[in-house]
């Protein structure tokens, strides 16, 4: 799990453009919208498409458990190791 938390890491770093952080300052567990690394609702499509792209998962823009599976990227990582076609 610890490598696909890397890659995610990596994915949203390079998605977004996300030039000055590096992998090691994004904390799993922490959010990523918000008050974690201040990403906004542009932010989040784009890096769903970056995700169902890298990882073949899909999210509902519509759905309250979106926004459980990005809360983090320990959320994120269940949820891909769940959901992944990879």
């Amino acid at each position: 799990m610890d490598e696909l938390k890397w890659q995610i890491k990596e994915l949203i770093i390079d998605a977004l453009e996300l030039e000055d952080i590096k992998p090691e300052h994004i904390i799993d567990s922490e959010p990523i919208f918000g008050t974690g690394l201040g990403l906004d609702s542009i932010d989040a499509l784009e890096l769903g498409i970056a995700l169902k792209k890298r990882f073949g998962v899909k999210f509902s823009s519509d759905s309250e458990d979106t926004k459980k599976h990005f809360a983090s990227v320990n959320a994120l990582a269940e949820y891909i190791s769940r959901e992944s076609r990879l």
